[in-house]
C-alpha cells in the first residue's frame, strides 16, 4: 500500500478485502454485498462508478452509481473536510463516500456470515468487540443472520470533525436490504425476507498523521 492516506488508497484496500470476502463468503454474498440532515445548503452530485481493482488478473465489476450529498464548504462539517484535505492532500469527500459504501457492503456481509477476520480489519477495537459479542451470542443460540444489500440509494456526509490529526466522518447510508434472522429450525426470529429500505448512520475514523490508510468504523446505528 502507499504511504499517503485518504480514500484513493483506501479504495484499493477495501477492494482487496472485498475480493477476499467474495471468495470466502460466496454462499451469502450473491451480488456482493441513520443521521441528521446536513447543514443546508448542500451540494448533490452522482458518484461515478468506481472501477474494481484487479485481483489475480480478474477485475471486480464496478458498482452502480449512487447519489451523494456533501456539506456546503461554509458549514462546520464542510470546513472540517477542508481541514482534512489540508492535512492529507489525497483526501476527497466523494472518494471517501465511494470507499465508505464499499466498507458498508463488506461489513454487513461479514457480520451476517460471522466472519471475524473480515470485520477485524475494518472496525475499531470497541466496535469490533460489540460485533463479536453479537456474533458469539447468535452462534450460541443457534441463530442465523441473513443480510443482502440489494442497492444503495443515497449517501450523505452528516458530520465531520478533526481533533488534532484524528478525523471523524459520520455517513448516512440509505439502502434497500433483505435482512432477517432465523433459528436452527428455520423459524423466523426478526426482520423480514422482503426488500426493505433501511437508513444506517455509520461513523468512520482515521488518524491522518499515520501511515495506515484505513478508515475504521467506530459507531453504527439505524436511523
Amino acid at each position: 500500500m502507499g504511504a499517503s492516506g485518504g480514500f484513493p488508497i483506501d479504495l484499493v484496500l477495501f477492494g482487496m478485502i472485498a475480493a477476499f470476502l467474495v471468495l470466502r463468503l460466496r454462499s451469502i454474498l450473491g451480488k456482493r454485498t441513520g443521521f441528521e440532515r446536513p447543514a443546508p445548503p448542500v451540494q448533490t452530485a452522482p458518484v461515478r462508478p468506481v472501477a474494481g481493482p484487479v485481483i489475480e488478473a480478474k477485475a471486480e465489476p464496478p458498482m452502480a452509481p449512487v447519489a451523494q450529498t456533501v456539506p456546503d464548504p461554509v458549514s462546520p462539517a464542510g470546513q472540517a473536510l477542508e481541514q482534512m484535505h489540508a492535512l492529507d492532500r489525497t483526501f476527497d469527500p466523494a472518494r471517501f463516500l465511494a470507499g465508505a459504501v464499499r466498507a458498508f457492503r463488506m461489513i454487513v456481509a461479514a457480520f451476517a456470515a460471522g466472519d471475524r477476520v473480515g470485520l477485524r480489519a475494518l472496525l475499531s477495537d470497541d466496535t469490533y468487540n460489540a460485533f463479536e459479542q453479537a456474533i458469539a451470542a447468535r452462534e450460541k443460540a443457534g441463530e442465523t443472520q441473513v443480510s443482502e444489500i440489494k442497492s444503495v440509494q443515497h449517501l450523505a456526509i452528516d458530520t465531520a470533525t478533526l481533533k488534532g490529526s484524528t478525523a471523524s466522518v459520520t455517513v448516512k447510508i440509505v439502502s434497500d436490504q433483505i435482512s432477517y434472522s432465523h433459528d436452527n429450525n428455520g423459524r423466523p426470529l426478526s426482520g423480514a425476507d422482503a426488500v426493505t429500505e433501511i437508513t444506517d448512520i455509520w461513523t468512520f475514523e482515521r488518524d491522518l498523521s499515520q501511515q495506515d490508510p484505513t478508515w475504521r468504523l467506530t459507531a453504527a446505528r439505524s436511523g
